[in-house]
């Protein structure tokens, strides 16, 4: 965990008194991503996973489509003071030219677009539309999801600071968990991972994240193919609209036996022992 993890110094304060300490806390750090030498993007990252993090964001933004899309991603030689790679740069070598979009990202808070404006652009960009149907999934799996992500979490229990997504199948099993300080930069990493398993469209797939269900989100899973999206916090108002708009099964509030089902119930059977609101 040497970079995902820093020692800092602090006044921990109590009833019983105060005490000096070191604490452990989750790396931040920028990625500044370049296409075949010219900057796309920076993002603020907790280090590691970075390839798949890449390959999951340049999916989600419409400008790959499957692995292959990339033929190389190399660390450039950032240094720091003491002139040590950072590893804070990573140049991508795409297979085919792509523009280098000039605004700003639609998984960004400040793109300025409205809400029926986004819905429009993720259905008109997505490569992978969902088809009705698809995997169903029994309540006391899905139940049973969050919690095998929190047992994942390896750093977060060491700081207490960090987002995770998982990939589930529909019988429950994790196939794979990711921690980031950005819950987004989370997902993108583990739909990277699935990019590079040759898993995209990732239709039988579950994703699950550990805290609310943005807009953004939702339309990383669209983008993948995903059919559904699990989250331990609520969805916003957009997440909802457009989970409903693409087919997409969203659920709220995965906490314990008791889930919010907004959108796409056909996909989730609730067994007995697993007890869900439909909302």
């Amino acid at each position: 965990m040497s970079r995902v993890t820093a020692r800092r110094r602090t006044r921990r304060i109590s009833p019983t008194g105060e005490i000096l300490r070191p604490d452990t806390l989750a790396v931040e750090e920028p990625l500044e991503v370049r296409i075949d030498g010219r900057s796309l993007t920076v993002t603020m990252r907790t280090p590691g996973d970075d390839i798949d993090l890449v390959h999951g964001f340049l999916l989600s933004e419409g400008m790959i489509g499957s692995g292959v899309d990339i033929v190389a991603a190399r660390y450039c030689a950032g240094t720091d003071d003491q002139g040590r790679n950072t590893y804070n740069v990573l140049d991508v070598t795409l297979r085919a030219p792509v523009p280098v979009p000039t605004r700003a990202f639609l998984t960004t808070g400040a793109c300025g677009l409205c809400g029926k404006t986004a819905l429009d652009e993720v259905r008109t960009r997505t490569r992978f539309p969902l088809p009705p149907g698809g995997p169903i999934v029994d309540t006391h799996a899905l139940a049973a999801m969050p919690g095998m992500l929190r047992d994942r979490q390896s750093v977060f229990d060491a700081t207490g600071g960090l987002h995770a997504a998982g990939l589930f199948t529909a019988e429950g099993e994790a196939l794979a968990v990711r921690e980031d300080i950005g819950r987004h930069n989370a997902v993108d990493k583990v739909i990277g991972w699935a990019l590079r398993e040759n898993r995209v469209p990732a239709r039988d797939l579950v994703l699950i994240v550990s805290g609310r269900a943005s807009f953004e989100l939702v339309q990383k899973a669209v983008m993948a193919g995903i059919p559904m999206l699990g989250a331990v916090s609520a969805p916003s108002s957009l997440a909802v609209d457009l989970a409903a708009e693409a087919g997409l099964s969203l659920v709220g509030f995965l906490r314990g036996d008791t889930m919010n089902v907004y959108s796409a119930p056909e996909r989730i059977r609730a067994v007995p022992g697993a007890n869900s609101k439909l909302a």
